[in-house]
């Protein structure tokens, strides 16, 4: 037996003001989370890019076009009843960021790692308070204690819908440092993927493209721009 979908109801999509923040109705009936609870949204603007993922479904509603939906709803309910457990989690991949960790051959390869991603390390230091060391290879390198309690205090200053787009900046890229001069509007989206995935592009180069893998680049590069589109759309 097929799973049921839900099918488009309603003529219109419309955001709503009400005393806690804006929400999305449709023909006057509320939007709910898939718990059924209020979806209740800061501000107007992302409550209009909500409104028009409703507007855009046509026949079967489809939740893998509606990102800023599913991000939202994410922020009610899995990141704001457990906002300290989320901070830690995003806090703790500066303990262990991808910019820290170089390869130690070709010569090529590190020094594109080094002209890519030393730039942002260095802005960390100066913008964060947060130095971090850099080592060649995997071994884990112990970052230096006050550095990582100021990153957490940066994460801490994000609210529940905005920590909900940080964190995917932050599992795409797998780099707390580049997420967060994303989210503070300092590194632009393309050029946050291009740096993460500095390593991969390398290899397509030497070895060529694999299509499955570069179907799934593709899926995470959107990912990507969905999670900084909602970002902004918090502030």
């Amino acid at each position: 037996m097929s799973g049921w979908a839900a099918k488009r109801f309603w003529k219109s999509a419309s955001v709503v003001q009400l005393e806690a923040g804006y929400t999305v109705h449709l023909d006057g009936r509320a939007v709910k989370t898939p718990a059924k609870n209020p979806l209740i949204l800061p501000n107007q603007k992302l409550a209009q890019l909500i409104a028009a993922e409703w507007d855009a479904q046509a026949g079967t509603v489809n939740p893998e076009t509606m990102p800023m939906t599913r991000r939202a709803n994410s922020a009610l309910e899995k990141v704001a009843p457990n906002r300290s457990a989320v901070i830690a989690e995003l806090a703790g991949y500066g303990a262990s960021d991808l910019l820290c960790y170089r390869a130690q051959s070709p010569a090529e390869l590190v020094a594109r790692q080094a002209a890519g991603w030393q730039p942002w390390l260095d802005w960390a230091a100066r913008d964060l308070a947060a130095p971090l060391h850099v080592t060649a290879g995997i071994v884990y390198v112990v970052q230096p204690a006050q550095s990582l309690s100021n990153m957490h205090d940066h994460v801490a200053a994000f609210d529940a819908f905005a920590l909900a787009g940080l964190h995917d900046l932050v599992a795409i890229t797998g780099s707390l440092v580049l997420a967060l001069a994303m989210a503070k509007g300092h590194l632009h989206p393309d050029q946050g993927f291009a740096l993460s995935r500095i390593d991969e592009q390398w290899h397509a180069e030497q070895w060529g493209v694999d299509e499955a893998a570069a179907a799934l680049e593709s899926v995470k590069s959107a990912a990507l721009h969905d999670a900084h589109r909602f970002l902004a759309a918090c502030a």
